[in-house]
């Protein structure tokens, strides 16, 4: 199978590119690389370095890579900049996606499986949601993701799409990118291996429902490739990917606190590090956000296979091992 992955070389479809090598698939990457890199891809990955918002440049990548699937992980991905910025908001997560999928049915593409989240969709929840909960996002992200849901809906009955909605929870690991305002994982993580403090918003009290990047990405392999029954032509499955598990960011940041501390000890740096630091609240935060993915394991057969302690300790490491690459 061909497969176009469009955000291939970000954080989650890098990851993505990986499961699908591995399970011996073709694998071409679109991205504009705005917080992708090419040093996330494997060598010799074809990358075409494309904005999804220019619909005449995704149609001639599609038109001349003639895919099987198409796995839409290109979004703008920050709450806080949607809530300052919808119609760039919009303009990425409903015109670049409309692009894709107009692409993808004039060149016969089949799967389209679609990033979703339900990190936002659901509102306020403290319990886990399950896909039958009705939709009630508050923030332009949530609203675009939601969406895009429905024209990927609208897409499937009227062209044959077998397509896939994956609502994620909040998804950290190795690749995240620290430096925008998505990733809070990732923003900690360097804060503290520079000696720095993280700075919590507001009061930290902010449930979220962590999961590990490998297995999100996992996720998508079987949900691109898996011969299922409830995953056929002119139809949407839309399917929780997280762990329904809740962790509120003053507990995850003591947590990464820890991680990154036993590391510096390893080494014999100093591992005593700062306290944090609150800043004030973010426009468009939930309170508490909760997913349940039984239905993914019903149909795909996914279980997310790392802890919160587990996926904390990898990524710890990995932004370790790369903040020790920069400085040699």
């Amino acid at each position: 199978m061909k497969v176009v992955v469009t955000g291939g070389a970000g954080f989650i479809g890098s990851h993505i590119v990986d499961g699908l090598l591995a399970a011996g698939h073709r694998v071409v990457v679109l991205d504009d690389l705005s917080s992708g890199s090419r040093d996330s891809l494997p060598a010799g990955v074809e990358t075409h370095v494309v904005d999804i918002v220019d619909g005449q440049a995704v149609a001639a990548v599609f038109e001349k890579e003639r895919p099987d699937a198409v796995c839409h992980q290109a979004a703008q991905m920050s709450v806080s900049r949607s809530v300052r910025e919808p119609l760039f908001d919009a303009q990425v997560n409903c015109i670049g996606l409309i692009n894709v999928l107009d692409a993808a049915v004039k060149t016969g593409c089949k799967r389209v499986v679609f990033a979703s989240s339900g990190g936002v969709l659901y509102g306020d929840v403290t319990t886990p949601a399950p896909e039958t909960t009705p939709a009630n996002p508050v923030s332009p992200y949530g609203i675009t993701k939601w969406v895009g849901e429905r024209y990927l809906e609208f897409y499937a009955r009227e062209h044959g799409l077998a397509a896939v909605a994956l609502r994620y929870s909040n998804v950290y690991g190795p690749r995240q990118n620290p430096h925008g305002e998505a990733g809070v994982v990732a923003i900690f993580c360097k804060k503290l291996l520079a000696g720095e403090p993280a700075t919590i918003n507001g009061d930290g009290r902010y449930v979220r429902d962590y999961v590990y990047g490998p297995d999100v990405a996992r996720a998508n392999v079987f949900a691109l490739t898996a011969d299922l029954p409830q995953i056929r032509p002119g139809t949407l499955t839309s399917l929780n990917i997280g762990t329904g598990i809740g962790t509120d960011v003053n507990q995850l940041e003591a947590m990464i606190r820890q991680r990154v501390a036993d590391l510096l000890a390893a080494k014999n740096q100093n591992s005593t590090l700062p306290e944090p630091l609150h800043g004030p609240a973010r426009a468009g935060d939930l309170r508490s956000n909760l997913v349940d993915a039984s239905l993914a394991a019903d149909v795909l057969g996914w279980k997310p296979s790392d802890s919160l302690d587990e996926g904390l300790q990898k990524t710890a490491e990995w932004f370790a091992e790369r903040a020790a690459a920069e400085r040699a």
